[in-house]
């Protein structure tokens, strides 16, 4: 009896380091902001394939637009450089060439990096450069890894969310729903 005691202790030592991590398992991502919320307004650092803008993006200035916002990991990986690719593409049927449409791929990599990519891949549009991840904390898109989750957001010209998704790169149907919900709300 003393042996099978000692066997069950031993079991339950040897099994206790296996059960505790699931214990320690990270929470669920946040979900995107709702559908119908204002918008939270920030200032960024932007960059195109010419460099660092003028000014830098403040999401309030562009009020009457409808403004997309494209969180994304990282530049020059594989679906990532799939979704720019793809808005640059159809850029001008999907964006409306950027007349009251303004997108913006924002990244934690640095405004250096995001304009060698621009230029090198010939992006029409703003690159913003989010390396201390404060907007991508207001928007749920800010990871404990470093990088951003994949969200998009659409906002209206009057300043609210009027689609969002976490965003799947490689899937052509993410990128339709995403012309509807633009060609729904673009003035």
């Amino acid at each position: 009896m003393l042996r099978f005691s000692s066997l069950v202790a031993a079991v339950s030592l040897i099994a206790t380091p296996l059960v505790a991590p699931a214990a320690h398992a990270q929470a669920p991502a946040p979900a995107p902001l709702a559908v119908g919320s204002v918008a939270p307004d920030f200032t960024l650092t932007t960059v195109t394939q010419a460099g660092p803008t003028a000014a830098p993006f403040k999401l309030s200035d562009h009020r009457g637009e409808t403004v997309v916002l494209a969180f994304f990991p990282k530049a020059r990986t594989s679906g990532c450089t799939a979704q720019m690719h793809t808005y640059r593409d159809k850029y001008e049927s999907m964006f409306l060439n950027g007349k009251k449409v303004t997108l913006i791929g924002i990244s934690t990599d640095n405004g250096a990096d995001l304009t060698a990519w621009a230029k090198d891949d010939g992006f029409q549009f703003a690159l913003g450069a989010d390396s201390d991840k404060k907007v991508g904390a207001l928007y749920n898109a800010a990871t404990e890894t470093g990088y951003h989750r994949r969200y998009l957001y659409v906002i209206g010209p009057d300043g609210k969310i009027t689609y969002t998704t976490s965003f799947r790169a490689m899937a052509q149907e993410a990128y339709d729903e995403l012309d509807a919900a633009i060609k729904k709300v673009a003035r």
